[in-house]
C-alpha cells in the first residue's frame, strides 16, 4: 500500500504544498522521555526548500518540546494527510535543526516566507528539516472534512508584543527554555533577528 520517494517534487510537493495542517514528532532519547506530537498550520508557514530539505516558522507558545528534541537528537517526523479529495498520507523522516534569529542562514530562510508576517506571531525559530525517508501510505480511514480558514487568535495574541515582552512571556513559562524532560529548550534571552533578504 505505501510506497518510498527518493524525493520531494512533483505532485508529491503539490500534496503538502496545499494541505492547511501537517503535524511534526519528535522525542528525546532518554526511554523513559516524553514523544512529543504537534500540530501546524497558518498559511505561508511552511516551505519546500529543494527536494530533500522543508522547513516550517515554530511561533510563540508555552512549549518548546520540538526545539528541544531537535537540539538533542535532532530526530523528526513530519506527517500530511489528505482531509479532501482522494485518501493520502505522507510522511518525512528525517533530522531537524532550529535555526534561531541570530543565526546567519536566518535572513535567507525567512525569504521562503513572504506570505507570513512573522511580527504578528512571536517568531521564535524556523525549523529545518532534511529528508531521510519519504514515504506515503493510502489514508482510507483519513474522515473528509473542510477547511474553513486560518484563526485569528494566535496573530491577535502576539502581535502586540516586543523582543522585551515576548521573551518575558517566555520566561515566566516553565517548558519554553526548558523541555518537559529537563532538556535545554528555547534560549533566552530572544537573540536579536537579523533582517531578511531575497531568496
Amino acid at each position: 500500500m505505501g510506497k518510498t520517494h527518493e524525493r520531494i517534487a512533483g505532485r508529491l510537493r503539490e500534496f503538502i504544498e496545499t494541505q492547511p495542517i501537517f503535524f511534526t514528532a519528535t522525542a528525546p532519547l532518554s526511554g523513559a522521555g516524553k514523544v512529543n506530537l504537534s500540530p501546524k498550520g497558518l498559511t505561508g508557514s511552511f516551505a519546500v526548500l529543494d527536494d530533500l530539505t522543508v522547513a516550517y516558522l515554530d511561533f510563540a507558545g508555552s512549549n518548546a518540546e520540538t526545539i528541544a528534541h531537535l537540539r538533542e537528537n535532532g530526530r523528526i517526523t513530519l506527517m500530511w494527510c489528505a482531509f479532501q479529495g482522494p485518501p493520502n498520507i505522507v510522511r518525512v523522516h528525517g533530522r531537524g535543526e532550529p535555526v534561531f534569529r541570530d543565526d546567519p542562514r536566518w535572513p535567507g530562510l525567512i525569504a521562503h516566507f513572504p506570505a507570513i508576517d512573522a511580527t504578528l506571531h512571536g517568531l521564535r525559530a524556523i525549523i529545518v528539516v532534511r529528508a531521510e525517508l519519504i514515504r506515503d501510505t493510502c489514508g482510507y480511514a483519513v474522515p473528509f472534512m473542510t477547511y474553513d480558514g486560518d484563526r485569528e487568535l494566535h496573530a491577535q495574541r502576539f502581535a502586540r508584543e516586543d523582543d522585551e515582552s515576548l521573551g518575558a512571556y517566555f520566561a515566566k513559562k516553565d517548558h519554553v527554555a526548558t523541555s518537559l524532560d529537563g532538556l535545554p529548550g528555547l534560549p533566552l534571552p530572544l537573540p536579536p533577528t537579523l533582517p531578511a533578504t531575497h531568496a
